[in-house]
């Protein structure tokens, strides 16, 4: 979780990941209510920046100075507003009770922060706000296509189910499909993808 390596994976002029959203919230992006999103971990900004131009009011953090510098450039370049947070989410408060959505796509923790995390997720949306998630479950590993290598850090549907405890679960699955997202994330992968709504 240290910041100098995220600072040297975006330190070039490419995008490491892409400039595109991720395919998952692309398709269900059309399901967040009009409103403020928070994007966790936002590295470069592609997610956000696609949120922003869907008209959404949008906020990413990210523990990486550069990442975030490069989605205030690729906001910039795409001509939408975004606000920006370097931060550690150990520590970034997210505000109760006030998000249409929360978005995390390939934000991977310890175990305790995650649970952390998870803890105010649910707390931060407001009533019928969406959470959407899409993350490596320990199956990765055998593909070796990104993310990371150390399993504690991966996911899985029946603890994520938990740890989300007061959302109402529209969609939380786990599956293997092809994702291509820039240099970082390249071939066949094992994800789970959830899709939570506060009552």
């Amino acid at each position: 979780m240290d910041p100098s390596l995220w600072n040297q994976r975006y330190a070039g002029q490419e995008y490491f990941y892409g400039e595109k959203p991720n395919e998952y919230l692309a398709t269900q992006a059309h399901r967040i209510p009009p409103g403020p999103v928070l994007c966790l971990a936002e590295g470069e900004g592609r997610n956000a920046v696609f949120l922003a131009g869907r008209g959404h009011t949008v906020e990413a953090v990210d523990q990486s100075a550069t990442g975030m510098a490069k989605a205030q450039r690729l906001a910039d370049q795409c001509g939408v507003k975004l606000k920006t947070h370097v931060g550690d989410l150990a520590n970034f408060v997210i505000k109760p009770a006030h998000w249409s959505g929360i978005i995390a796509i390939f934000t991977h923790f310890p175990p305790a922060l995650r649970r952390q995390v998870h803890t105010a997720v649910v707390a931060g949306l407001r009533p019928g706000g969406v959470y959407l998630l899409e993350a490596y479950t320990p199956a990765q590993l055998t593909h070796g296509t990104g993310g990371p290598k150390d399993p504690t850090l991966l996911m899985q549907l029946a603890e994520l189910k938990v740890e989300l405890a007061g959302l109402q679960l529209e969609i939380g699955q786990e599956i293997v499909r092809d994702v291509i997202e820039g240099q970082g994330h390249t071939g066949k992968a094992a994800v789970v993808q959830i899709l939570a709504r506060r009552i």
